[in-house]
């Protein structure tokens, strides 16, 4: 050993999750906390995106607590445009530097380790120069627990034959000859982006295959937005998600409402999602994407050969000239559950569904002002990522019992409220909400328990009917 550190806490993990949860802790605590992480860079797996990525979600949702992501615009251009802006790969991992340089190290109560990995019982080894540094440290937090996998660092769920131009989206950005054509592989948001920038860099629909296993039901981006002038739309599509569960008598019934009311989107009007894993659209977004008509449903891909692709439930042609991107990592693994609190161990995951910085900073501040661990884990019940249809129905009503929960605390009711990562809390908590706005939330409180109720029954129902 070449060095012995002491902190408070060990955060395992500079990525979003590491980061949203060390900001509320040295904000809220005198702590000092040790990071290590295997990228040179904060920012986690955006330090591998592909160079296009942007998030999914408003910049208002997204980083840590303290410091705002973006200049909260709009964008002007493209198919976001008149919504509030979307920050790229490059801006987020810029941003979680600045956070590290300006705040976290200034503080004097960080200690960052950049390309370094944990081993375990106190000891971090650098990967550059192979010094093992022993730490003693109160809490480890284990900020990798939800194994965020992105295409460029994980291979293909299939076979490749020699010859196959195989490449993760990273590639697109490289290609300087035009191809035979696209082969896009996987339904979920990475291959929604691939497909809107081939789209964008005007490749012609035609030349675009698209190999969709699942359909997956998605959100209409228009009503998750911050900013005053939405709290209306948003609060709307809120009472209209509860009344329409509410009001339902069998789940088939309730995602035709939903569908049509325009709470879930689908691609294809034709085709029953099975998919849900909380991706957002636009409807300009929708539109391009439904000018590509070689939509491939012939379940996963097998194997990639030079003259053909093999599928689940057939085979169709391809050449050594076509670019297949595949867009098969799971971005959102759906961990088992553990306890977030258990011992001197804190494992970070999701109390609200697919918000994993919110959901690091509020485990943060529990672990901030809360004692009993048995509370803690009570107050951060875990909601773990969807993957299919009935999981739209349990998120749906975890998310929902958690607010409840959360709400009827008055110290945590006011943390949700000044809290910007949680652009939901200030809508039930302004003091200067309209009379429309307070018949909203009126008609939201209304509706909520009859919801739970169905909820609650469809899931038992759907578990009842899973294999």
């Amino acid at each position: 050993m070449s060095e012995n550190l002491v902190s408070d806490y060990l955060v395992v993990g500079a990525g979003a999750m590491g980061m949203a949860f060390t900001d509320v802790l040295i904000t809220e605590t005198d702590a000092t906390v040790t990071i290590v992480d295997r990228h040179a860079r904060p920012g986690g797996h955006w330090n591998d995106a592909y160079p296009f990525v942007r998030l999914h979600q408003p910049s208002s949702f997204y980083g840590v607590n303290s410091r705002a992501l973006g200049g909260d615009q709009k964008d002007l251009v493209g198919w976001n445009a008149g919504l509030y802006e979307l920050a790229s790969g490059g801006e987020v991992v810029a941003y979680f530097e600045e956070v590290m340089n300006q705040y976290f190290l200034p503080s004097g109560r960080v200690n960052y380790r950049p390309m370094s990995e944990y081993l375990g019982n106190g000891v971090l080894r650098s990967l550059v120069s192979g010094a093992e540094t022993e730490l003693q440290a109160s809490k480890t937090v284990d900020a990798t627990y939800m194994n965020v996998s992105v295409p460029s660092t994980s291979p293909p769920r299939y076979q490749v034959d020699e010859g196959v131009n195989c490449m993760p989206p990273n590639g697109l950005a490289t290609i300087a000859e035009a191809p035979d054509g696209y082969v896009v592989v996987g339904g979920g948001k990475t291959a929604i982006d691939s497909c809107l920038w081939l789209l964008s860099n005007d490749v012609e629909p035609d030349s675009i295959r698209w190999i969709v296993p699942r359909d997956q039901w998605m959100l209409d981006r228009a009503y998750i937005q911050p900013g005053p002038e939405f709290v209306d739309r948003v609060m709307l599509r809120q009472a209209e998600t509860m009344e329409i569960v509410a009001s339902s008598t069998s789940i088939d019934e309730m995602f035709d409402e939903l569908l049509d009311r325009g709470v879930l989107l689908q691609l294809d009007p034709r085709v029953r999602p099975t998919m849900y894993r909380c991706c957002t659209v636009t409807t300009s977004e929708m539109d391009q994407l439904r000018r590509i008509e070689n939509v491939i449903r012939l379940g996963r891909v097998r194997r990639i050969g030079t003259d053909s692709i093999e599928l689940e439930g057939g085979q169709i042609p391809t050449t050594d000239q076509t670019v297949h991107i595949d867009c098969t990592s799971d971005g959102l693994a759906k961990r088992p559950v553990e306890p977030v609190f258990e011992g001197d161990h804190i494992r970070l995951q999701t109390v609200r569904t697919c918000q994993q910085a919110f959901s690091a900073a509020f485990v943060a501040h529990v672990e901030a002002t809360e004692a009993d661990e048995a509370t803690k884990n009570e107050v951060c019940a875990v909601v773990p990522h969807p993957n299919d249809t009935l999981d739209w129905v349990r998120t749906t009503l975890e998310n929902t019992l958690n607010s409840v929960k959360w709400n009827s605390d008055p110290g945590l009711k006011e943390w949700l409220i000044d809290a910007r990562l949680d652009g939901f809390g200030r809508l039930r908590g302004r003091s200067d909400r309209t009379s429309s706005q307070e018949e909203l939330l009126r008609r939201i409180v209304a509706a909520t328990p009859d919801a739970l109720r169905n909820l609650d029954a469809y899931l038992r129902e759907g578990r009842s009917e899973q294999p």
